[in-house]
């Protein structure tokens, strides 16, 4: 007889997430994934300038902040048919890779790291044990013993104190934790170190954007100036701090990331096969190098893969109506012409349907609706997106680049390519693709400088700026990928006003519920299967969803009619 695991919320994430899996003989057999949280985003932006549509766009996440922008501006350029300059362009990549770097070593150190790393443990670890393997792995100056003693009097002072503070409410001393003390304590080290250091990269922000979170975008370029002897400009000194920020987020990357990532990995060699889910992955692609409107230049490419068949790459367009579609047949919405159908989303509805049971309730009704979240289709296929998508595409479309790290770090570890369809493969794919990015935006940094010195200034253009120059009707579609994966914002504009507005977000893709047909999508995929130890700790289900590195914020907190919160649950 199963037996029905709830885990609400799914914590170290951003937004409400709720996981009701089914657990029969220690295996997930069916798992259900409900967003708890209610969007309305696209119901703000009606009837608004297009042109301002990116600084809520934007707002409506903390943590993709930058993105969300981007995915703005470039959908109304393509619907008015506006080109921006190289320097923007590679303004826009220089944000895009910051947003990168930073937000990937948040969530392997601070939102999964602890599905792994037994805090606790690292107590016992003998501090000069674990600087020999810190200095074995890397050639970073925080390796000491007496470093590693510190850090280790730190914890044990939380733990004497009876408040662990931030490492609270966890499952430590769970049996699926397997690490040596000493590399307990390397995770727990590097984990207050990223704290530090992740707070310097994102002022890459503050330089092009004036600020972050929530960077400055303008429809047609960049929102700043370049004047190398100006002191309100992007002058001499602005651009040196952002070359030394890209150097430390490459040395971070490569001598503590990376080293912690490869020196976990050989404990957990079963998660290589475990999580994997979905057979088919998605990637918008981005980052270009001769212009946004040509994807072939693109450092990530562009394409999907079906059934894991990496010998074929298929074209992904953002403009057919056939290949991006919604349902809302098992979600919170109401099409009018029938739930069972599916609309692209230039045509797309956001009316709120909530049918679901009132609190306090034990159990979703499954059978009926049972997420916030609509759930997307590419041509009709459930798909995954993020690093992993990211990277089987790359691997698949002939980058060299992402062939030679995904091949290199495969032959560390003794593994095939198939070990990327996993939990684990994901988690790998996210680190992978994080050491690429800090070297592409080195290039994209010495580009700028390139230009500069040549005499190109240019940030912006006025070309089609004027409302009096559009048509009296125009769509437009503009694709990016968050890290967390592909993500899209499709916009109608009619006399000079936003007409109809969605976004279709990574999470909206991995975490949604089923469709019409009843096929599942990501989140839920992954988890059949899954060997569960402790049905009161749940850590396994935990280290498969973080391994998405779930966001739900394009939202707001969902809440009865007498304005009480209808979840509330302390973990870790």
């Amino acid at each position: 007889m199963a037996t029905r695991i709830v885990v609400d919320p799914i914590t170290r994430i951003e937004g409400h997430l709720r996981i009701e899996a089914e657990v029969k003989n220690g295996k997930i057999v069916d798992v259900f994934s409900s967003g708890t949280m209610v969007r309305g985003m696209e119901k703000i932006l009606k009837g608004r300038d297009p042109r301002d549509a990116w600084a809520f766009t934007e707002r409506v996440c903390g943590v993709c902040t930058t993105v969300h922008a981007l995915a703005s501006v470039r959908t109304v350029e393509n619907a008015l048919g506006i080109s921006v300059p190289p320097n923007a362009e590679l303004i826009r990549n220089l944000m895009f890779c910051a947003q990168y770097l930073q937000d990937h070593v948040v969530h392997f150190y601070h939102l999964h790291a602890l599905d792994w790393v037994d805090v606790v443990s690292s107590l016992k670890a003998n501090p000069a044990e674990t600087s020999r393997i810190a200095k074995s792995i890397s050639r970073w100056p925080k390796s000491s013993p007496k470093y590693f003693a510190d850090v280790q009097n730190r914890i044990k002072a939380f733990v004497e104190s009876g408040q662990l503070g931030i490492f609270a409410n966890a499952y430590w001393g769970h049996p699926a934790y397997k690490l040596p003390p000493e590399i307990n304590l390397l995770g727990v080290a590097h984990y207050l170190e990223a704290l530090e250091w992740q707070k310097e990269i994102v002022k890459v922000h503050t330089v092009f954007g004036g600020k972050n979170p929530h960077p400055n975008y303008l429809v047609g370029g960049a929102p700043c100036s370049i004047n190398i002897d100006d002191a309100n400009a992007i002058n001499a000194e602005r651009l040196a701090l952002v070359g030394a920020l890209i150097d430390e987020a490459i040395e971070f990357v490569e001598q503590v990331y990376l080293p912690d990532l490869l020196a976990i990995a050989p404990y957990y060699m079963e998660w290589f096969s475990i999580g994997g889910g979905l057979s088919n992955y998605l990637s918008y692609g981005d980052l270009p190098t001769n212009g946004y409107n040509d994807p072939s230049n693109f450092k990530f490419p562009r394409g999907a893969i079906l059934d894991r068949n990496l010998n074929e790459v298929l074209e992904v367009k953002g403009d057919d109506p056939e290949q991006v579609r919604e349902y809302v047949t098992h979600s919170w919405y109401k099409y009018r012409n029938g739930d069972a159908k599916s609309l692209h989303p230039w045509e797309g509805e956001t009316e709120f349907n909530y049918t679901g049971p009132k609190p306090p309730y034990d159990y979703l009704n499954v059978e009926d609706k049972y997420s916030w979240l609509k759930t997307p289709r590419w041509k009709d296929h459930p798909m995954e997106v993020g690093p992993l998508a990211r990277m089987l595409v790359g691997y698949a479309s002939g980058s060299t680049e992402i062939q030679d790290v995904v091949n290199e770090a495969l032959g560390v570890l003794n593994a095939p390519v198939t070990a990327l369809f996993s939990t684990l493969g994901r988690t790998a794919a996210r680190g992978l693709e994080t050491r690429l990015v800090g070297h592409w935006m080195r290039g994209f940094y010495q580009d700028l400088l390139s230009n500069i010195k040549n005499g190109d200034s240019r940030t912006h253009t006025q070309e089609m700026w004027e409302p009096s120059s559009w048509p009296k009707e125009a769509r437009g579609v503009g694709l990016t990928e968050a890290p967390r994966g592909g993500l899209a914002h499709w916009i109608v504009i009619k006399d000079k006003k936003i007409e109809n507005y969605q976004l279709v977000v990574p999470s909206t893709w991995n975490a949604s519920p089923r469709d019409a047909q009843g096929k599942q999508s990501a989140y839920e995929a992954s988890l059949v299967g899954t060997p569960v130890a402790n049905d009161e700790q749940p850590l396994e289900i935990l280290r498969t969803i973080h391994s998405f590195d779930p966001c739900l914020a394009c939202a707001v907190h969902l809440y009865d009619p007498d304005g009480r919160q209808v979840n509330k649950i302390q973990v870790l």
